[in-house]
């Protein structure tokens, strides 16, 4: 079912996007994907934690950008997060595998303890020990989170990194001309890696959105103001698009071709 109660140790299980314009985020992801958004208290009148909700069901989130990374120059973001069970042992161990830990492990009120953490090669990620929230509470329908991907020039020393953090095993398959790398829990995949498609991009981390229709929801995001980089277009997995959002952050979506539970 794509309704969730909890995530496995290992398994991305929520995103938050960071922007300067957190009203025209709220309205535009609202109207692309249908999400009823609630601000959070967080003990910060100027910038709430806004909950965005799907069937009544936690979905995503999102909050600004603080004026620190504005400053340094860092884009509006989704943040990918890995549920683990114990934050501070896996931020360690992050630490002795060649990742940095760029945030220590902290509270975050009651809903649960997180860290963020940068792998080898350069892409930013969060670890996330649940207490009340256990992130997504809806996957796999229109307007949710489907898949994670990575984007690296080192595909094989993150691949390396993942595992000895997460349990990862890496399963690279040629696609036509382009090699494209399965990020396996066990026997279900559950992330994807791959190189830039041109020199110059940083390494990050990006959710795809399931959609109903690839095709008909990239003309509403567009209509949005949003800037379409690729597609649609057809893959294995179904047929999927590039986009960034009115603010400029990255983000993907995809009809799938076999929904997964």
């Amino acid at each position: 079912m794509p309704a969730r109660t909890s995530h496995a140790p290992g398994t991305p299980s929520w995103i938050d996007l960071q922007t300067p314009d957190t009203a025209g985020a709220k309205s535009f992801y609202s109207t692309l994907f249908g999400w009823e958004c609630s601000d959070e208290d967080t003990g910060s009148p100027d910038n709430p934690y806004t909950m965005c909700l799907k069937n009544g069901k936690t979905v995503a989130g999102l909050s600004g950008l603080p004026d620190e990374q504005r400053s340094m120059g860092v884009p509006p973001h989704w943040n990918t997060y890995v549920t683990v069970t114990d934050v501070d042992a896996s931020a360690a161990k992050a630490g002795e595998l060649g990742g940095t830990v760029m945030a220590p492990p902290f509270d975050v009120l009651a809903a649960g303890r997180m860290a963020v953490l940068v792998d080898p090669t350069g892409a930013v990620f969060c670890i996330w020990q649940a207490k009340d929230h256990i992130g997504a509470g809806l996957v796999n329908e229109h307007g949710t989170l489907a898949w994670n991907e990575l984007m690296t020039p080192d595909v094989d020393a993150a691949a390396k990194f993942y595992e000895g953090l997460f349990g990862w095993t890496a399963n690279a398959e040629d696609m036509g001309g382009m090699i494209y790398t399965t990020l396996m829990l066990g026997d279900r995949g559950i992330a994807g890696a791959m190189k830039p498609p041109m020199e110059g991009i940083p390494a990050n981390w990006s959710p795809y959105f399931a959609v109903d229709d690839c095709d008909a929801t990239v003309d509403t995001a567009r209509s949005g103001g949003a800037t379409v980089f690729m597609g649609p277009e057809d893959g294995p997995p179904g047929r999927m698009a590039a986009l960034a959002d009115p603010q400029g952050a990255m983000f993907s979506m995809i009809t799938l071709a076999q929904p997964p539970d």
